[in-house]
Parts: structure tokens; C-alpha cells; sequence
């Protein structure tokens, strides 16, 4: 079937990640926020999916930043605590998503002080009505694809808001330099990667500060290549899944996200762990990023882990882009009020 004339695909949409993250910058230096004295006492970050992963990701980037909890949640509900104190972080980037608009309400309910991250919808709306602060981002687009924008806006807000530093942004044009130059090494490494994932069942392990990383990996890979694969942390899975190696493992890959600022005890740990997998599998892949700054390798694993994905919906046969059981789901779900 012949592509549509001038359709952008989801190729092109990690071809320009990079690009992403400049112009998610511009945008959140040229936005102006009210009112920013309060006080807080904790943040909630409420987004599902495409737009849900920046919030875990921003998570593990800022442990060493923030002196305040920053809980991410995907669900209805939000925390009993939640209250004056809090900075609720609102991130759904068609704004009409149905589990984030729950949280948004009982926030409001909750005078929380509420700032949204959307490219409109129904939370643009009522964002203009309660005149929340709100970093809009470019529309029309695969949530999944919009990860540099939501990436920048979340660490944004939390500047704007005087709970971190200015310090990721040197880093965000670092990482932008380090994908250009090396984006023929990533491409290749990625295709290399999805030749040996093809056919098999990806199992993703990285160390637990970059969880969030595999988690996006996976679920690119669930949704570009529409495959099924798991995740998990070093060191937990050293007390558990180690030991699910011995059975049912015929068609498995392994997938290590290593990086050189790994906790020592860690890279031991991944380097024992390979030891004991190799019993059971021969498809064991090292994805090591060339950076030692965790923002920097953050960006790095995202990139590549994104043309991961499109090489094995290549592969696969299947287009990158299509999400009809999702919109299913949702209609079928908005048939019950």
C-alpha cells in the first residue's frame, strides 16, 4: 500500500527526538508562570502511557535533587494526602484522558496547586477556565512520540516552581550533541539489537535508577513493534526472578542497560547475573551508553531503545504507529458511563 503523501511516520518521529528536546526548551523558556511562592510539602505527577512515562523517568533523574516526595501515579485515584501543600503535575497529552481527568478533579476538589502539561483537550480547557500554570506542547501527534517535550516540561516545572536547579539544562544540550554525533552508531547498534530480539521475548534488565528507561523500552516495544516483554531492577530481581531462569526460557533475550556511572556493587551484580543467565540462554545483549552523566544516559537509552522498537515493527511487519485495539478499548470503555 502506497504511503500517504507527506505522512510523518513513527520513523521520523524518533529521527527528530533530538530536535524534540530543543524545541521543548524554547517553548518552556518562553512560558510564563503565576504565583510562585507557595510552599510545598509533596509532588504528584498524574499521567498514564505515553505521557505517564516522563513522569517515572523524571522520578529517577531527580532522587538526588529534590528535597520533597515526588510520587508518580497512573491510576483513578490520587493519595489521601494530597492537599494545599501539594504540587499536583497534571500530564495527559491529548488532555482527554480518562483516568488523569479523575485525578485532575479530585485535585481540584483538593485545592492542590495544579499545573498541567498538555497540547489541549479538555485539561487545556479547563486550565484556561481555573487559569492553572500549563506548558502546552505541539498536537497532534503519538503521545509515545512527544517524550521529549513531556521530558523538558516536567523538569521545567519543577524549576519554575524553585524545587530544583537549573542544572538539567546543560545537560538536556549535552545529551542533544551526544544523540547528533552519535546517531549512526545508535541506529546501527539498534538494528543489531533488533535482529537478535526478533523472534523472541525480550526480558529488559537495567540498574533501578534507570528503571524508568526500561520501562519505556518495553513498552515501545509493546506498542511499535506489538510485541509482548518484561522488565525489571538490579539488584531486586537478584531476590526473585533469578531464579525463574530454570524453566520456560526457550525463547527469551536478554536486554542489560549498563552504564558507567552503575553503583560498583551493581555492575558486580550484572556481570554474575550474565553468568547464570548464559546457562539458560546464549541471547544475552549489552546496551552501554558512552556517557557518565545519569541525564545524559537517560536520553541516550531512550533514543536508541526507541529505534530498537521501529527495527522489530520492521521486522515484524507492522505498523509502528497503529494503536486499533487501544482505540477499541476506549470506545468500548465510553460506552459505560
Amino acid at each position: 500500500m502506497q504511503k500517504e503523501k507527506n505522512k510523518i511516520t513513527m520513523e521520523n518521529y524518533i529521527e527528530d527526538f533530538p530536535k524534540h528536546l530543543s524545541e521543548a526548551i524554547k517553548i518552556c523558556e518562553n512560558t510564563e508562570f503565576n504565583d510562585l511562592g507557595k510552599q510545598f510539602d509533596s509532588i504528584l505527577i498524574c499521567g498514564l502511557g505515553g505521557s505517564g512515562i516522563a513522569g517515572t523517568i523524571v522520578n529517577n533523574l531527580l532522587v538526588d535533587h529534590l528535597n520533597l516526595p515526588l510520587v508518580s501515579i497512573k491510576d483513578y485515584f490520587i493519595p489521601k494526602y494530597v492537599g494545599s501543600k501539594t504540587l499536583v503535575i497534571v500530564c495527559s497529552y491529548s488532555g482527554n484522558t480518562e483516568e488523569t481527568i479523575s485525578c485532575y478533579n479530585e485535585c481540584i476538589i483538593k485545592k492542590a496547586e495544579i499545573c498541567i502539561l498538555t497540547s489541549g483537550g479538555n485539561l487545556h480547557k479547563e486550565q484556561k477556565i481555573h487559569n492553572h500554570n500549563a506548558i502546552i506542547i505541539p498536537p497532534n501527534n503519538p503521545p509515545r512520540s512527544m517524550i521529549g517535550y513531556s521530558l523538558v516540561g516536567l523538569l521545567y516545572i519543577l524549576y519554575k516552581y524553585k524545587l530544583i536547579s537549573g542544572f538539567f539544562k546543560k545537560e538536556i544540550k549535552e545529551s542533544i550533541n551526544l544523540l547528533n554525533s552519535e546517531k549512526n552508531t545508535i541506529q546501527k547498534k539498534a538494528e543489531n539489537v533488533a535482529n537478535l530480539l526478533f523472534n523472541k521475548t525480550p526480558v529488559i534488565y537495567s540498574e533501578s535508577k534507570y528503571e524508568g528507561v526500561a520501562i519505556r523500552l518495553r513498552q515501545q516495544i509493546n506498542e511499535n513493534s506489538k510485541m509482548l516483554c518484561w522488565h525489571h531492577t538490579i539488584p531486586e530481581m537478584n531476590h526473585n526472578e533469578l531464579l525463574g531462569w530454570r524453566t520456560n526460557t526457550d525463547r527469551l533475550a536478554v536486554v542489560l542497560l549498563r552504564n558507567l556511572n552503575d553503583y560498583d556493587r551493581n555492575s558486580i551484580r550484572f556481570d554474575i547475573n550474565k553468568q547464570v543467565i548464559e546457562n539458560y540462554t546464549s541471547d544475552i545483549i549489552e546496551i552501554w551508553s558512552n556517557s557518565k552523566t545519569l541525564i545524559q544516559s537517560t536520553f541516550f537509552h531512550i533514543h536508541i531503545g526507541d529505534w530498537i522498537s521501529w527495527h522489530l515493527s520492521k521486522l515484524n511487519k507492522v505498523d509502528a504507529i497503529e494503536i486499533n485495539v487501544i482505540n477499541f478499548l476506549k470506545n468500548e470503555l465510553a460506552k459505560f458511563k
